[in-house]
């Protein structure tokens, strides 16, 4: 870990809005239930779609089921939002965290998957698969690398509060 890292989230770790963040368990519990909120939306509307273009209800074509992914990004927004000010409220223990920054590059990947199903043609081909067919290989490829992806994201938030400060301070 960088030396610059630790001066920085010590200074957050202090300041008003940091100490705003974990000073009423209520109020923390909440955020972790919009977390919880958002990773349902999230996961919902990328689940399922990810599913059928996987082969899972073929009866059903695909084309609709890109209804479901303005939730899931409304449900990525509100973790990006409420994961922002978990992270301000325990920057340290964050910061210092292996579990975190493998979440973080996980999401990461994730977004890369995005932009590779959108940026390669892929949307229009799996846009065009009816009900009853097989959505083609690129397509399937992104889609199981998205739910991997996705759940490695779930497990490695539940692992966070399990590995804080593993990574020792000051480390370089």
């Amino acid at each position: 870990m960088p030396s610059f890292v630790y001066p920085f989230v010590a200074w957050l770790a202090e300041t008003p809005f940091s100490k705003l963040m974990i000073g009423n368990k209520y109020w923390w519990a909440f955020l972790m239930d919009m977390h919880f909120i958002g990773l349902a939306m999230l996961m919902g509307g990328v689940g399922v779609f990810d599913l059928r273009i996987l082969g899972l209800a073929k009866a059903l074509p695909i084309a609709p089921l890109q209804r479901l992914l303005p939730w899931a990004i409304a449900g990525f927004g509100i973790n990006l939002v409420t994961g922002g000010l978990a992270l301000i409220g325990m920057p340290v223990a964050y910061a210092y965290d292996y579990a975190f920054w493998f979440k973080m590059l996980a999401i990461f990947l994730a977004g890369v998957n995005v932009a590779a199903f959108y940026l390669t043609g892929t949307v229009g081909r799996v846009e065009r698969t009816g009900a009853g067919q097989d959505a083609p290989p690129l397509a399937k490829f992104i889609a199981a690398s998205s739910l991997f992806l996705w759940f490695a994201v779930i497990v490695l938030g539940r692992y966070i509060a399990l590995f804080e400060n593993s990574i020792p301070m000051g480390s370089n």
